[in-house]
């Protein structure tokens, strides 16, 4: 079978959730046996592919601007693979008119409709017009969690039984053993793209409120998005600007010291399609803090100390519980181990492929 895939997201340097998902699938399938043969499209070279088998071929295909939609879309036409996979959702226009070729996508969430003042008035409108075009012209949907499924059958009517539910995994290299020396002795940290849906005005407060041992940092890691806040103000308002570090992006080789050296990773995101960093920090040994909202409970089960994300005051009661009570927080820290043991990004992998060639 002839699997073309979209590769295009893996040329950026700064890889977020869905560059890394693309990777981690590709990994998985390509550690897989099998006839399959791979294609795998781009517009340049990627930064870095992990290890393929030569049945993976790259296919860059240079074009300046709507490259999905011209250059990608010409290429279905001219050499159309069995099945097309689009790890981002955004579908050529064309893919209902080339025969024989079904099609499969990746929808990561639908925070552009809790959260419309995250995006321009132009990332809106795009947003729902690949999202819905996507749900109507993919023969298989993959929804990373059961909550970004049900937002997707709401949203655009999608038949429920069109749509797959695959979760996320959890990378090895995400593990206590990762721990290193860090310029902070004891730190609470968020890792994340700086936006206001990721809710860190009230992380701040609720820091400045919260009852904690005198040496605990706050450590903000990620590189700023749309109408980011000025943080760096936010916290010197609240009189803990020498507690709070903003470190800016950090590279995915540095990722797992920095998660394992954590006393707790706090999270309380207002909206995830599935929260990856959740996972990564219990499989690194951090106690977690997250939100009731979204699929963030799906995804931590009873593994994190839930909060409501509005509420400046339990979220404070939080980080207090996690950092004043060793016995509680190592409770966590045992749960969390346990949680990520169920999400396997081998697993992800191969039943994205078993989709794929149509056994799912």
């Amino acid at each position: 079978m002839q699997i073309g895939i979209d590769i295009s997201r893996l040329t950026t340097t700064q890889r977020t959730g869905t560059e890394r998902y693309t990777e981690e699938v590709l990994a998985g399938m390509a550690a897989i046996p099998g006839d399959n043969e791979f294609w795998l499209y781009c517009r340049t070279s990627p930064v870095a592919l992990p290890p393929f088998a030569g049945r993976m071929q790259v296919r860059v295909m240079p074009f300046a601007r709507l490259w999905t939609h011209i250059r990608l879309a010409a290429e279905l036409w001219l050499h159309p693979p069995d099945v097309l996979f689009v790890p981002s959702h955004v579908l050529p226009w064309n893919v209902r008119l080339v025969r024989g070729m079904r099609v499969v996508t990746t929808v990561h969430d639908l925070g552009f409709l809790h959260f419309p003042q995250a995006h321009t008035r132009f990332q809106n409108i795009y947003l729902r017009i690949t999202t819905r075009w996507a749900a109507w012209a993919a023969d298989r949907v993959i929804a990373i969690s059961q909550a970004t499924a049900d937002d997707l059958v709401c949203y655009t009517g999608v038949d429920r039984r069109r749509v797959v539910v695959i979760p996320h995994g959890v990378a090895p290299v995400f593990t206590p053993l990762a721990k290193k020396t860090m310029p902070w002795s004891r730190y609470m940290l968020y890792v994340g793209t700086l936006q206001p849906r990721k809710n860190l005005p009230r992380l701040i407060a609720a820091f400045a409120k919260a009852n904690l041992h005198p040496d605990t940092q706050l450590v903000i890691a990620g590189r700023a998005g749309w109408l980011s806040e000025p943080l760096a103000q936010i916290a010197r308002d609240h009189g803990v600007a020498d507690r709070v570090h903003l470190i800016g992006f950090v590279p995915d080789v540095d990722l797992p010291s920095l998660l394992a050296g954590a006393r707790a990773f706090v999270f309380p995101s207002l909206y995830e399609g599935f929260g990856m960093p959740v996972l990564e920090a219990m499989a690194s040994g951090a106690a977690v803090l997250t939100s009731t909202t979204s699929a963030l409970p799906e995804v931590a089960g009873d593994a994190a100390c839930l909060v409501d994300p509005t509420d400046v005051n339990a979220i404070a009661a939080g980080l207090s519980h996690l950092d004043g009570d060793d016995a509680y927080h190592d409770d966590l820290v045992f749960k969390g181990f346990r949680q990520a043991l169920r999400y396997s990004w081998g697993e992800c992998a191969a039943t994205t492929l078993a989709v794929l060639r149509g056994n799912r």
